[in-house]
């Protein structure tokens, strides 16, 4: 028996990273997934097939969460294939880093729209899914880098900490509706995305964390299970998932 028997989850981003590790420990507490994916569908049948190999359920939902026709469209074919939709995780991100006197609007405005508005499409659209059932568990997924300055990512950090902000609004609104919203902060992961970073940068990045090392992806999704599993009386809170790098 899992603790999320019965329940079904849409994790946005899960194809791989983060997202897939999220998708993965849903499963094995016994929920039945959807995966949302950009363009990789190659990436997210392997996320399901490992879904499948677990006992569990996964079926794949592709949008882009950027665009808000294609977001809430997403969210109401999955709500209507499960019957019910109990959890959300809004994981799904992008970078495009460069120094602000360099930033161009294109590279502001696709992640401001990837990871701000994707989290308010898609739970705006889960909001009255859930509100009907008077159950819902929405998880966003911020970063570290909404809390710290982080030179080359003004336009992630503002999305981010605009997660963080947006987060503890949804949950004051949401509180009598049987919602609870919540996010999860990680540091510095060990993830498709930071292997782009050079070695030498991930050195020096390392020796700042007091635990020495990167998150494994795992210990990013743990966290999600927490509140969604056992934080019945846990709404508007950030945990932060980062080895000490941010207390």
């Amino acid at each position: 028996m899992g603790r999320l028997d019965g329940r079904t989850a849409l994790v946005t981003g899960a194809s791989r990273g983060i997202g897939r590790a999220i998708a993965l420990e849903l499963a094995k507490e016994g929920a039945k997934v959807a995966l949302n994916f950009a363009s990789n569908a190659a990436k997210a049948q392997e996320v399901a097939d490992e879904i499948a190999k677990l006992g569990s359920q996964a079926i794949l939902a592709p949008a882009n969460i950027g665009d808000p026709k294609e977001a809430r469209a997403m969210v109401a074919k999955v709500a209507a294939e499960f019957k019910h939709l109990d959890i959300l995780v809004n994981n799904a991100g992008i970078t495009r880093d460069s120094l602000l006197p360099k930033m161009n609007d294109q590279q502001w405005m696709d992640v401001i729209q990837t990871n701000l508005g994707g989290c308010f499409f898609c739970t705006s659209a889960a909001i009255p899914i859930m509100t009907a059932q008077s159950y819902g568990r929405i998880v966003n997924i911020s970063s570290m880098n909404g809390q710290v300055a982080a030179i080359g990512q003004a336009n992630y950090s503002a999305s981010k900490g605009g997660i963080i902000a947006f987060t503890r609004t949804a949950a004051a609104e949401l509180v009598h509706s049987g919602i609870t919203v919540n996010s999860v902060s990680p540091g510095y992961t060990e993830t498709d995305m930071f292997d782009a970073v050079p070695p030498a940068l991930q050195a020096k990045i390392k020796a700042n964390i007091p635990m020495g090392r990167f998150a494994h992806p795992e210990e990013i999704a743990k966290a999600v299970i927490f509140l969604v599993a056992d934080g019945d009386y846990i709404t508007g809170q950030q945990i932060n998932v980062n080895g000490g790098a941010f207390m």
